[in-house]
């Protein structure tokens, strides 16, 4: 793949913290309906790889050449899967199993970024059921910690990192048995009590862009390979006062694996990157 596919991630919707006017909503919006991701599908032994390449800011309808805020993450690859496995979205594949390993799913981070130490991982990236649970408000960890160790879980990885502008960014994939444990999780919605976030709201730009899109089963315009739009939630802390932290959270459930995307910025929380980050991360699940 050439380099010019590797320097930029694909644009999302919404605007940067504070919100965008709303012609320059229209803006980013059309930029999400008329944006396709392209999938470049090589065999590699018995498994498959692909890569996310992106057209030049200049070719995407109502998107200037003006930085918007997206990070740049290195072009994006699954891993091989093993002889004979199915796509988690193939027509063989009923269950929408997973069989690649869990952290060859996990999204890279983006140029520019530092490792951030508050996701505890071992030397396979596993990350423990405790570990993961310090997410959450400690009264809620107990009884999250049960349904977890007696429902279905099998794994949980994570990686984390930091900004320069100080976001920080948490994402964990959880794989269960089944995916019927998955629709049963209690640990990413909107009544998910984070530590430092108890209370959460439905992303209002993330919402226009499901609202736009009605159905059961509907691809997230723009973006090619990754789950439906039904299957993506975000919700965001309400607005702090002054220059506090805010919190968004992403939740992706995609056959056995529950995606959970964490992301924290003093005086707000910026749409294009949490936006970027949440879809990027469905690509490699889709």
């Amino acid at each position: 793949m050439s380099e010019q596919n590797t320097t930029e991630a694909v644009p999302v919707a919404g605007a940067a913290v504070p919100a965008a006017a709303p012609e320059d909503r229209r803006k980013l919006f059309a930029a999400l309906r008329w944006t396709a991701a392209v999938l470049v599908f090589a065999a590699v032994g018995t498994g498959v790889t692909y890569g996310i390449a992106r057209p030049e800011r200049t070719d995407i309808p109502g998107l200037s050449t003006r930085d918007d805020g997206r990070w740049t993450y290195p072009t994006l690859a699954k891993p091989a899967l093993p002889a004979g496995a199915p796509l988690a979205k193939g027509p063989d594949n009923k269950a929408r199993t997973h069989y690649a390993p869990l952290t060859g799913l996990l999204l890279p981070a983006p140029e520019g970024a530092k490792p951030d130490g508050a996701v505890k991982t071992d030397k396979d990236g596993a990350v423990s059921v405790d570990a993961f649970l310090e997410e959450y408000v400690p009264d809620g960890r107990a009884k999250l910690k049960e349904v977890l160790e007696h429902e279905g879980l099998r794994q949980i990885v994570g990686r984390g990192w930091t900004m320069p502008d100080g976001t920080r960014t948490r994402v964990y994939l959880l794989r269960f048995h089944a995916e019927g444990f998955v629709d049963a999780f209690r640990g990413c919605n909107v009544n998910t009590q984070l530590a430092g976030a108890p209370v959460l709201e439905r992303d209002p730009s993330w919402r226009e862009v499901q609202d736009t899109q009605p159905g059961p089963e509907r691809p997230i315009a723009g973006y090619a390979g990754g789950l439906d739009v039904s299957e993506v939630n975000l919700y965001q802390e309400p607005r702090p006062a002054g220059g506090d932290e805010q919190t968004g959270l992403g939740c992706l459930q995609a056959g056995d694996v529950q995606g959970v995307v964490i992301q924290t910025r003093k005086s707000g929380v910026a749409t294009v990157p949490f936006h970027q980050t949440v879809i990027l991360q469905s690509q490699l699940l889709g």
